[in-house]
Protein backbone atom coordinates (compact mmCIF):
# COMPACT_ATOMS: atom_id res chain seq x y z
CA UNK A 1 0.00 0.00 0.00
CA UNK A 2 1.31 3.18 -1.11
CA UNK A 3 2.27 5.65 1.85
CA UNK A 4 1.69 9.21 1.20
CA UNK A 5 3.08 12.41 3.31
CA UNK A 6 1.30 15.53 4.86
CA UNK A 7 1.89 18.38 6.57
CA UNK A 8 -0.59 19.95 8.87
CA UNK A 9 -1.30 24.16 7.96
CA UNK A 10 -2.05 24.87 11.67
CA UNK A 11 1.20 23.24 13.64
CA UNK A 12 3.80 22.65 10.58
CA UNK A 13 3.90 18.93 12.12
CA UNK A 14 4.60 16.46 8.72
CA UNK A 15 3.35 12.62 9.31
CA UNK A 16 2.84 9.96 6.64
CA UNK A 17 0.05 7.75 5.94
CA UNK A 18 -0.54 4.44 4.46
CA UNK A 19 -3.67 4.26 2.20
CA UNK A 20 -4.98 2.43 -0.96
CA UNK A 21 -4.02 4.65 -4.43
CA UNK A 22 -8.04 5.30 -4.94
CA UNK A 23 -7.90 7.23 -1.80
CA UNK A 24 -4.61 9.24 -2.10
CA UNK A 25 -6.76 12.50 -2.61
CA UNK A 26 -8.86 12.15 0.54
CA UNK A 27 -8.23 14.63 3.43
CA UNK A 28 -6.05 13.25 6.16
CA UNK A 29 -5.89 14.50 9.95
CA UNK A 30 -3.20 15.85 11.61
CA UNK A 31 -2.25 13.52 14.56
CA UNK A 32 -2.47 16.20 16.37
CA UNK A 33 -6.19 16.74 15.57
CA UNK A 34 -5.84 19.27 13.16
CA UNK A 35 -8.31 18.94 9.75
CA UNK A 36 -6.22 21.63 7.88
CA UNK A 37 -3.92 19.35 5.90
CA UNK A 38 -2.22 19.28 2.77
CA UNK A 39 -0.63 16.80 1.11
CA UNK A 40 3.09 16.84 -0.23
CA UNK A 41 4.14 16.22 -3.30
CA UNK A 42 6.22 12.80 -3.79
CA UNK A 43 9.84 13.06 -5.26
CA UNK A 44 10.03 8.96 -5.18
CA UNK A 45 12.34 8.70 -8.26
CA UNK A 46 13.31 11.97 -8.85
CA UNK A 47 16.78 12.67 -8.35
CA UNK A 48 18.48 14.90 -5.78
CA UNK A 49 21.96 17.17 -6.52
CA UNK A 50 22.84 18.33 -2.52
CA UNK A 51 24.26 21.85 -2.20
CA UNK A 52 28.27 22.80 -3.76
CA UNK A 53 27.48 19.29 -5.94
CA UNK A 54 29.08 19.67 -9.72
CA UNK A 55 26.60 19.43 -12.47
CA UNK A 56 26.50 16.37 -14.22
CA UNK A 57 28.87 16.39 -17.40
CA UNK A 58 27.08 16.62 -20.76
CA UNK A 59 26.80 13.57 -23.04
CA UNK A 60 29.91 13.67 -25.70
CA UNK A 61 30.22 12.44 -28.84
CA UNK A 62 27.73 12.03 -32.40
CA UNK A 63 25.55 9.09 -31.73
CA UNK A 64 25.22 8.82 -35.48
CA UNK A 65 22.39 9.91 -37.54
CA UNK A 66 22.06 13.13 -39.01
CA UNK A 67 22.34 14.77 -36.44
CA UNK A 68 25.55 14.73 -34.55
CA UNK A 69 27.07 12.00 -36.82
CA UNK A 70 28.57 14.32 -39.18
CA UNK A 71 26.63 13.12 -42.37
CA UNK A 72 25.30 16.59 -43.06
CA UNK A 73 26.54 18.76 -45.71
Amino acid sequence: MPTYEFRCRACGHTFTESRPMAESGAPATCPAGHADTVRLLDVAGVARRSSGAAPAPAPSGGGGGCCGGGCCS
